[in-house]
């Protein structure tokens, strides 16, 4: 299967955020059709998986404009123009959680339904935290939830925690967690 013919691209509503373009396509076999579609745009976005000493996991309890309820995720956002992924990881976890990482690290660029949009997220794990704050963006500051990474199943399978970038990125990062909580334990005595 290959990429269909653009024969022609128009947008049809804009927003201050979003733009919707139609696309009339000319299949290999001949087919056309119009398919409707979010173009990405702007800056590369960030989800942020932040793990404590203590094997937290720091989540956040945010509102969620779509759903209109606030829901348990990970921290997340745009970079700003020019700002590599991992200082925008840095500056997110500032400004939502009061914290700056010392060890972030990519892990993955994940598309996010793409059938219909062309938006992406670069999931990051962040290590060695330390208390900074930055002034963020959001109306109200989210509500900070310390998670223990021990009872990462049940959060997973939980009903208050269905953001599928959240879920992705949390299991992404689960083998890379493991280790790096398994390093970190002191050795036994015998």
């Amino acid at each position: 299967m290959g990429v269909p013919e653009i024969k022609a691209i128009r947008t049809v509503a804009r927003t201050r955020f979003f733009r919707i373009e139609e696309l009339d396509l000319r299949f290999a076999n001949g087919v056309e059709r119009t398919y409707e579609r979010l173009p990405g745009a702007g800056s590369a976005a960030v989800i942020v998986v932040p793990v404590t000493a203590h094997g937290d996991i720091l989540l956040i309890r945010e509102y969620c404009a779509g759903f209109h309820e606030c829901q348990l995720t990970l921290v997340k956002g745009a970079g700003e123009p020019g700002e590599a992924l991992e200082d925008a990881a840095c500056r997110e976890l500032k400004e939502e959680i009061g914290h700056g990482a010392r060890d972030v690290r990519f892990i993955k660029r994940v598309n996010i339904a793409p059938g219909h949009m062309g938006f992406t997220i670069n999931v990051m794990l962040a290590f060695d935290l330390f208390p900074e704050s930055l002034p963020g963006d959001e109306p109200e500051p989210p509500e900070v939830v310390p998670w223990p990474f021990a009872r990462l199943d049940e959060l997973l399978h939980g009903p208050d925690f269905r953001e599928a970038r959240a879920i992705a990125a949390l299991t992404l990062c689960r083998p890379l967690i493991e280790e790096y909580l398994r390093t970190r334990q002191p050795a036994r005595a015998n």
